[in-house]
């Protein structure tokens, strides 16, 4: 692995050039360019917001900001891993004819879709600004917020590693990415988005709520909504609950199994991409 990864650094700059290209590629041509990346996860929240906080009278404060924190990470994950499933079939016939590092491939998908995710992140510290200007007050901001890079590297690591094994496994199997869509969307519901990880807890036995946790992205969503975001008490059965401080253990768990994932993925990906040439 230590060789695979000393001739990635080597072909840095056609890694680059990738991405470029992918960014170019997706606002060709468009007005409002990197905008239109962000209709989608703001249009959910407007939506989720008007119907659990307005009509259902289940939300809380700033609810928006709440589910805005959790669901910017998840569709960087989600988005990144359906983009990679392509990555390679998708340029097969440039496999077949150029050598580079074929894991370039779907690193230059998921690396596009990180720089959208910090670019969105930057829109949601206005978001908050807006939120604090309409609403004086307590601030919005968290000093917390500096550990933001690590919880972001867990968050590369896991949607890495998944896209490594999804675009290797897809080049020989297209329903693979059919597969992934399907459980992606399941999986948007098994992560505490529009609702919060101390609902999970309330309703459900340790046991039950350890295994909710062991799912890192649900532990991640909700490392991300406590290292941006004020706490503040969360309904439940017509009650409040105090909302609970990060789970460092948890969020161990989570570090670890998401560079697990990364390694793993990268092995199988070795193992296969000296195949795709066979790919018809």
């Amino acid at each position: 692995m230590i060789a695979e990864l000393r001739e990635l650094w080597r072909f840095r700059e056609l890694l680059a050039t990738m991405v470029e290209r992918d960014l170019k590629i997706r606002y060709k041509n468009s007005v409002l360019g990197f905008f239109w990346s962000l209709l989608n996860p703001l249009a959910t929240v407007l939506v989720l917001t008007l119907v659990f906080e307005y009509i259902a009278g289940i939300g809380g404060p700033n609810y928006s900001a709440y589910i805005l924190a959790a669901i910017l990470p998840y569709l960087f994950f989600q988005q990144a891993i359906l983009d990679s499933a392509m990555s390679v079939l998708g340029n097969v016939q440039l496999v077949k004819k150029i050598y580079f590092p074929r894991e370039i491939l779907p690193l230059a998908a998921v690396a596009s879709n990180l720089i959208h995710f910090l670019l969105a992140l930057g829109v949601f510290f206005v978001f908050l600004l807006f939120i604090w200007i309409a609403n004086p007050g307590q601030s919005p901001f968290q000093w917390t917020a500096i550990f933001l890079p690590l919880l972001i590297l867990v968050n590369l690591a896991l949607a890495l590693g998944i896209a490594l094994i999804v675009s290797a496994l897809n080049a020989f199997y297209e329903d693979v990415k059919y597969i992934a869509q399907v459980v992606l969307y399941l999986l948007f519901y098994l992560c505490p988005i529009v609702y919060f990880s101390e609902q999970v807890m309330a309703r459900t036995s340790p046991t039950v709520s350890m295994l909710y946790h062991l799912n890192p992205m649900a532990t991640l969503c909700t490392a991300y909504r406590k290292l941006l975001l004020a706490p503040q008490p969360v309904n439940v059965g017509g009650g409040t609950v105090p909302a609970s401080p990060i789970d460092l253990p948890m969020l161990g768990v989570a570090t670890f199994i998401s560079f697990s994932v990364l390694v793993f993925g990268y092995s199988v990906f070795n193992r296969m991409k000296w195949r795709f040439v066979e790919r018809p």
